[in-house]
């Protein structure tokens, strides 16, 4: 039987081809299966061995954050219309939450920029600069005038580490049975709503 031709048949035609293409073929297999996957599984998917994967990317953790910064856009790009029209704080930020940890769970890549890793959550990995930046960058573009309810930089960053640390909760312990759907936004909205909503009134 022939030997099956890496990368399709088609070799990439420069190092930055290369990585581009491992880290789509990455993406492409979470958004399969789920799941964290590993260096042996995106070799496989491109046909090639896994030294040439280690090449470009020394660990699956590396190969993961790469798939996890690749896949940015998109995911702001669904939150965009997940909160789209919400103006209230409150209900946009209970949306984002609600939203933010369900495609976590669904595509686990994502949750580098929220963790730092994808296998376990860090405890300090919520609380990171890249998180916070990354949820800064969240909430920002929400439709929310967040300086008509008293919110300043100052208070955002603030609101930023108390989302954060909400969401790590949920992450590390989701309950049993874990709150989802509606009852999670009820949840969220009688409990961190009122300190969302505590802001206006200072």
């Amino acid at each position: 039987m022939a030997r099956r031709r890496g990368w399709g048949g088609s070799p990439p035609d420069s190092d930055e081809d290369a990585s581009r293409r491992i880290v789509a073929a990455a993406v492409d297999l979470i958004g399969q299966t789920g799941a964290a996957i590993g260096i042996a599984d995106v070799a496989e998917s491109l046909g090639v061995i896994r030294q040439t994967v280690y090449r470009y990317f020394p660990s699956a953790d590396a190969l993961m954050r790469a798939a996890a910064i690749a896949s940015v856009d998109g995911f702001l790009d669904r939150l965009d219309r997940a909160v789209a029209g919400l103006g209230d704080p409150v209900e946009a930020m209970v949306e984002g939450i609600v939203f933010t940890l369900e495609e976590v769970r669904r595509t686990p890549h994502l949750g580098i920029l929220l963790t730092g890793a994808y296998a376990d959550i860090h405890p300090d990995g919520m609380l990171s600069s890249e998180a916070r930046v990354f949820g800064t960058t969240m909430i920002r573009r929400f439709d929310v005038d967040w300086a008509r309810h008293g919110y300043d930089d100052d208070a955002l960053d603030e609101l930023v580490e108390y989302v954060l640390r909400t969401m790590q909760s949920f992450f590390v312990s989701p309950g049993d049975p874990p709150r989802e759907g509606d009852d999670l936004r009820r949840y969220l909205t009688r409990w961190v709503g009122s300190a969302i909503a505590a802001q206006s009134r200072l």
